[in-house]
């Protein structure tokens, strides 16, 4: 009997790849797809492709398109990256680094590769507890894309399948996503969070995203194994 096939979300962070991990363990023939979008940080894609390996991918796509034209993020903008922020201020309000419409774009793809390879399932590491400040990663905004895209698909519309988008870090804290994966295997070291890394290619220590990462290894009791600037 073949593997059946899922799509995953795969920016090369300590979510996607524990997310990827997670659809490999239930079984799935993981085809990753990683996007170069003009990302200020994008030597994520070159985790992207050390964790797609390690994992044994079935395939790995990398789509490009440019959402500088459009702005608005400090990701893809010339807006300064917020360093040094403390947890209470991470946590309060939707932060500069959204990417407006991004996972909507993502989940598109997602979509839309799903289709061609016939697969009823996407994995996507979106975490409401860590960014509840994003509205695209809340569990109102999968549902309602979810059911967008069984009534946008050829097989939806036919009723010879349903798609579901998986979103299982959903409820974790950082912590507890750490330790899920360590618990499955995954090599941290492989992986990527910085938002404005430094020319010496570490990681900066202060953006939200390497935050929010330290103190997930901590509070899990795991070394980071990671380079920081500070």
């Amino acid at each position: 009997m073949s593997v059946k096939p899922a799509v995953v979300l795969l920016s090369g962070g300590v979510d996607s790849a524990t997310a990827a991990a997670i659809a490999k363990q239930a079984g799935f023939a993981i085809h990753a797809l990683s996007f170069r979008y003009g990302q200020r940080h994008g030597c994520e894609i070159d985790a992207a492709h050390r964790v797609a390996a390690f994992l044994s991918a079935s395939s790995h796509l990398v789509i490009d398109f440019d959402l500088r034209a459009i702005g608005g993020s400090a990701l893809t903008d010339q807006i300064d990256v917020p360093k040094s922020r403390s947890a209470g201020e991470i946590a309060h309000g939707i932060p500069v680094t959204y990417v407006p419409a991004r996972n909507t774009i993502f989940l598109s793809f997602g979509l839309a590769l799903a289709e061609r390879i016939g697969a009823n399932d996407i994995f996507f590491g979106a975490n409401q507890l860590d960014y509840s400040g994003y509205p695209d990663c809340r569990e109102e905004y999968i549902q309602a894309f979810e059911a967008m895209a069984n009534l946008a698909t050829k097989a939806g519309v036919e009723g010879k399948s349903r798609l579901r988008i998986h979103a299982p870090l959903l409820y974790m804290t950082k912590a507890a996503i750490v330790a899920k994966g360590m618990e499955l295997g995954v090599d941290y070291s492989l992986t990527w969070s910085c938002y404005d890394p430094g020319a010496d290619g570490r990681a900066c220590g202060r953006c939200d995203s390497c935050q929010l990462r330290v103190k997930g290894f901590s509070d899990a009791g795991v070394l980071d194994p990671i380079a920081y600037a500070e």
